[in-house]
């Protein structure tokens, strides 16, 4: 039985450019069976779930709930459960952890300062290990229950303490997703060795980019610029590198990546449709999904650019 991910594999579509965006994620363990719109369809108290989506829209604040591997029955409701915030940008990266047993204690948070990078003291810091987060959600599409539970489970069982399922991170057809806090970077079509390297990567600093669809912290142009920036020069610390302006509109973006040493980069990227057509979630007519392409990358130095040839497209 075909299915997206199938396709996607078989198309070898690239998937620098398609992670989801958002410069800080709101986490919230919620046990128990999850519907396609999980903060409004789980065993989360559905009005305060509108409430949280409400509080968070235009502040670049991402809400998502998050469940250990496993089974899902929730015969503990009134749990404790732990709450993570974490901010993805580049020199002001931060993850933070509580836990809580009235989740409509999240609405006294400042969202609008949490997507700007400003905690105000939310819980404590975290120091365990990286968070790798394995979208799970079969109501959303069924590549994420059919891929995503396995390798959610073979982390668990293989130690990775910080191995959770979250209910959302787009791009059905890259299943398994995989998102890595606290450094915010996505990858697509993970297998348990891979999402190990990864993890392995994130406690040395370090960003692999196989696999990898892009930093949260960028929209998709820069997604694949920053990407392609790390490709030409072999750059893989987590900081190094920001996208710190980005000209043009679709289908057409010069993006300016800058090195923390100050070296600067133009990247020229172009979003192209996908050929042949092919589903973008199961079940779904076939589409010709947009596709970030990286055209150039120029190195600025003194208001001189070099172009470098580009190998880097993106889905």
């Amino acid at each position: 039985m075909s299915t997206c991910a199938t396709a996607s594999r078989d198309l070898d579509e690239p998937l620098a450019g398609t992670a989801a965006t958002a410069r800080t994620w709101l986490l919230l363990e919620q046990p128990g069976p999850w519907g396609a719109r999980a903060l409004t369809s789980s065993h989360l108290d559905p009005e305060v779930g509108r409430a949280l989506e409400a509080a968070a829209e235009g502040t670049g604040v991402r809400i998502a709930l998050i469940r250990r591997p496993g089974r899902h029955a929730d015969s503990h409701p009134s749990a404790r459960r732990r709450v993570y915030v974490a901010h993805t940008a580049p020199g002001n990266t931060w993850l933070r952890g509580g836990v809580t047993d009235r989740p409509e204690e999240l609405l006294g948070l400042d969202f609008t300062a949490l997507g700007a990078g400003d905690h105000g003291g939310f819980g404590t810091p975290y120091t365990g290990d990286p968070l790798a987060l394995v979208c799970t959600n079969g109501k959303r599409d069924r590549c994420c229950a059919l891929l995503g539970r396995p390798l959610a489970a073979a982390l668990a069982t293989s130690g990775e303490q910080g191995a959770w399922e979250v209910t959302h991170l787009g791009g059905h057809r890259f299943s398994p997703t995989l998102l890595v806090l606290p450094y915010g970077y996505a990858y697509g079509h993970s297998g348990p060795d891979a999402v190990r390297e990864i993890l392995e990567g994130v406690r040395t600093g370090r960003v692999v980019t196989e696999g990898c669809r892009g930093s949260s912290a960028w929209d998709r142009p820069g997604q694949a610029a920053e990407l392609a920036v790390r490709t030409a020069t072999g750059e893989d610390a987590a900081g190094a590198l920001s996208v710190v302006h980005t000209d043009g509109t679709a289908p057409r973006w010069d993006v300016t990546v800058a090195h923390a040493d100050g070296r600067l980069w133009r990247v020229t990227v172009a979003q192209e449709a996908s050929q042949p057509p092919r589903p973008e979630s199961c079940g779904a007519a076939l589409a010709a999904p947009a596709r970030m392409d990286v055209v150039a990358v120029r190195p600025i130095a003194y208001g001189v650019a070099r172009e470098i040839p580009a190998t880097v497209t993106s889905e």
